[in-house]
């Protein structure tokens, strides 16, 4: 069976859609930038306000993943009705002006706070922006430039990590937050005043009728898809040990390795920014190539990246040595959000055009409750709890249980794989330039 779909419009509104590619991974750069700075900042405002690794878990994930992850949904749902630009601009300057309060802060209460406003802001950015994209990109080319997008993700963890590291050392943690939150604030004036916003079904040229289907309708016509179910797991699984692996990884070469915070920076930064980046983007690049032929490559270059970095984990984070535990990193740092492309690219390809954005939303809240929320509490505590047996290498096997949820992630884009094909062709929307069933 072979769909055929109209050639991508190149402008929207007298604007390329580079351009707007570029300003929404902008956007994501500013929202990684602003939720990960309190990661290489853990150790002293562990020292300030004398915590446990549990309450650092429970600080840099749970407690910004509930409202996060659950706003996401409501605020989906008026988006799917509502401009998606406006929703994403006023979202960018609460959690940018959050970041920045964060730098006055006076307890640990008010820290948490300011944190839960900035998942608060943060929660009306994501969907929409994949929504954006999915208008504006075909099928075909969807996973690479959702690739492209997610990137934005490690280059906001480079700017966290070795900004943040540079300026806490120079001028202390809270003009790390600071430094963080301003430059949100110019984006957002930016993207409100010049990206448009695009009309629904751009690129397909998909008639839209307005009708929004309500919530309750959309959960059941995704719990319905087998391979949806197993991707939300799949990616709130991988989501799990690379949300636990973010928030430790700077605790873990300063207490382990003698790091001091400024080369702390620069070396996760490469790590996640460069090398994390790389594997972020590849995936989504891969996914289309090989997904042109077979769009169950879509879920086979997650599950492959997947196997191929396994073995190092016990390398990376069981080694004395800082050359093996470097080394040993760069594979399982390439995967750290290797699914991310190519889970949103299949979800969206899978639902309605109304509901695009609810879908989006769903899958956000899925990987964000169980992999932010609960990823670096179950870690801490069980750094928390491994202590009083063997000190500070409690960290180190921590951190490495999370290869169990990295290999149910991997079962979970196998499964989600069998049933991609037949599910794709029975949603009745065009999904690339040809789809060969059966293939």
């Amino acid at each position: 069976m072979s769909i055929e779909v109209t050639a991508a419009p190149p402008r929207v509104g007298g604007v390329s859609r580079r351009y707007i590619l570029v300003m929404l991974t902008l956007v994501y750069v500013v929202n990684y930038l602003d939720r990960n700075i309190l990661n290489i900042l853990l150790p002293a405002i562990k020292a300030e306000f004398h915590l446990t690794d549990a309450a650092l878990g429970f600080l840099s994930g749970t407690v910004f993943a509930i409202l996060y992850a659950t706003l996401g949904v409501p605020l989906a749902w008026i988006a799917d009705r509502a401009n998606r630009r406006n929703i994403i601009a006023w979202s960018m300057l609460l959690f940018s002006a959050m970041t920045a309060v964060s730098a006055v802060v006076g307890s640990f209460r008010q820290l948490v706070g300011a944190r839960i406003l900035t998942g608060v802001g943060e929660a009306g950015t994501s969907p929409s922006v994949n929504a954006i994209i999915s208008d504006l990109y075909e099928p075909k080319e969807r996973a690479g430039a959702l690739s492209f997008y997610a990137a934005g993700l490690n280059v906001g963890l480079l700017l966290a990590f070795a900004g943040g590291g540079w300026v806490e050392q120079h001028f202390g943690w809270r003009s790390a937050f600071l430094a963080a939150g301003v430059p949100g604030l110019v984006i957002a004036i930016l993207f409100f005043l010049t990206v448009p916003e695009p009309k629904r079904g751009h690129v397909e040229q998909l008639a839209d009728d307005g009708k929004t289907p309500p919530f309750l309708e959309t959960m059941a016509f995704l719990w319905k898809r087998r391979a949806i179910r197993y991707i939300c797991l799949g990616g709130a699984m991988a989501s799990f040990g690379g949300y636990a692996g973010n928030t430790f990884i700077s605790s873990f070469l300063r207490s382990l390795h003698g790091l001091d915070a400024q080369t702390t920076g620069w070396v996760v930064a490469v790590l996640f920014g460069v090398i994390g980046g790389g594997g972020t983007y590849l995936s989504g690049v891969l996914a289309d190539r090989f997904g042109k032929r077979d769009v169950r490559w879509n879920m086979y270059v997650v599950l492959i990246a997947i196997l191929v970095a396994l073995p190092f984990f016990p390398f990376y984070f069981l080694s004395p040595s800082l050359t093996v535990t470097l080394l040993c990193a760069i594979p399982p740092t390439l995967i750290g959000a290797a699914y991310l492309a190519p889970s949103y690219a299949m979800v969206q390809s899978l639902v309605p055009l109304r509901m695009r954005t609810q879908a989006a939303a769903i899958l956000l809240f899925v990987l964000n409750i169980i992999g932010f929320g609960l990823g670096p509490l179950t870690v801490g505590k069980e750094s928390d709890l491994l202590r009083p047996l063997i000190g500070a290498d409690s960290i180190r096997w921590a951190l490495l249980s999370t290869v169990v949820t990295w290999l149910i992630a991997a079962w979970c884009y196998w499964m989600a794989s069998r049933t991609l094909v037949a599910e794709l062709a029975s949603t009745g929307a065009p999904r690339a330039e040809t789809i060969e069933v059966g293939a």
